[in-house]
């Protein structure tokens, strides 16, 4: 069962800029970490928010501070059913600070996807304090001896993260055609239903196959009803979008009937594409950043270009995941340091509209970087963005580290 959440102490060691002259201060930072869904379900995404109630450090020289000139952000430890770290960011909002006084308290968010049922943990981390008044200045405060203590457990419900999708061997046919359907991620030795729909309804078109010891299989679809705009695949009695995959579009094709004398019966027909992405370039170079200061690592996706020319009822949806970053003599920052704030445009005319994914963490788990839903009619051409930002401890070793940035289009 989930708990409530409660402020937690911890020792803490920060360091102040080097122009205020003064050493690194080790103190005790209270904090309280707090979510928006306490009871989520695998696939969810959770909204989390470390609130640094007293930090550890104080304004570190004796002019006063002026309101709105501090940007926090930090990372809360996950630990449990699954682990990583969420990369978390606060507004550029404060009370004014006086020379050398406490800074005030302060929140940052982020989110993470639930990836495993059971019981997950949430403890606060690393956070830095940057300020933008005359010059830019960091004040990174890392926990003395991690993980600090844990503030706020929530309990997730569910089984893994559907992974089921299906192909066809054809996008189009006239009634009475078969149609192949392929599919994997399956549960393995599970009977399939293979059927067709129009629009939001089965129809009576339905064939049977069963998966392998790999979760794949093929089968045959044979389809009559002339209204068929997808097909789908599921296991279990009934159309289920948690046991199953799909719709992927399928379009009968009209034939047949008489031509009255001194007439010409005229044909046309618009033929089915394909789903592709393309992207501007395959590197990007993050920002630096100074050992024994660390912070955020910043740069930009390369703009990617979706194209869903399929005509069907399907949706689509592009994610990505990041391997850890390598660095020199084995070095090396986690997958889990890795944020992304995506945006996605949508060009005029198209029968979607697509949804950006969620600002947060990218890490080894991956998240959705944009995608469309499901509909009678869906399609278009869209193009994909995102701010990146990688959290780098304050004493990295120095040098140029590399991780890949894998996104996949579904």
């Amino acid at each position: 069962m989930a708990t409530a959440s409660v402020a937690v102490d911890f020792p803490t060691h920060c360091i102040p800029p080097a122009i205020a002259g003064i050493p690194p201060i080790d103190g005790t930072t209270s904090a309280e970490i707090t979510v928006d869904n306490a009871a989520p379900k695998v696939g969810d995404t959770v909204t989390v928010t470390y609130t640094v109630v007293e930090a550890a450090a104080s304004n570190p020289v004796d002019l006063a501070l002026p309101a709105d000139i501090m940007t926090p952000t930090g990372n809360v430890s996950v630990a449990g059913a699954q682990s990583g770290d969420i990369t978390v960011t606060g507004p550029k909002k404060n009370e004014p600070v006086p020379g050398k006084g406490a800074f005030p308290s302060f929140s940052m968010s982020g989110t993470f996807t639930v990836t495993a049922p059971g019981e997950i943990t949430l403890s606060p981390g690393d956070y830095n304090i940057h300020t933008s008044y005359i010059m830019e200045l960091d004040t990174p405060c890392t926990v003395t001896d991690p993980p600090a203590p844990v503030s706020q457990t929530i309990t997730a419900t569910g089984g893994q993260i559907d992974e089921r999708s299906i192909r066809l061997g054809a996008a189009s046919g006239k009634a009475g055609d078969t149609v192949t359907v392929t599919g994997t991620g399956f549960t393995a030795g599970a009977p399939v239903t293979l059927a067709g729909r129009a629009g939001d309804a089965q129809t009576g078109d339905t064939a049977t196959a069963e998966a392998d010891g790999s979760g794949s299989f093929s089968g045959q679809l044979t389809v009559n009803d002339p209204a068929t705009t997808g097909v789908v695949a599921y296991e279990g009695t009934a159309w289920d979008p948690d046991k199953g995959a799909g719709p992927q579009a399928y379009t009968v094709t009209q034939g047949g009937g008489e031509t009255p004398d001194g007439s010409q019966r005229l044909t046309s027909s618009v033929r089915a594409g394909t789903l592709s992405m393309t992207q501007a370039g395959d590197s990007v170079a993050l920002s630096a950043v100074d050992f024994g200061q660390g912070g955020a690592s910043r740069g930009a996706l390369n703009t990617v270009i979706v194209k869903d020319f399929r005509g069907g009822p399907a949706g689509w949806s592009l994610t990505g995941k990041v391997t850890d970053f390598t660095g020199p003599g084995g070095a090396a920052i986690g997958a889990s340091a890795l944020g992304w704030d995506p945006v996605c445009e949508t060009k005029s005319g198209s029968p979607s509209t697509c949804a950006a994914g969620s600002k947060g963490t990218v890490g080894g788990a991956g998240a959705t970087l944009a995608s469309t839903p499901d509909g009678t009619l869906t399609g278009g051409e869209f193009t994909v963005d995102a701010r990146l930002s990688l959290d780098v401890p304050a004493f990295t070793a120095p040098g140029a580290y590399t991780g890949v940035l894998t996104l996949t289009l579904t």
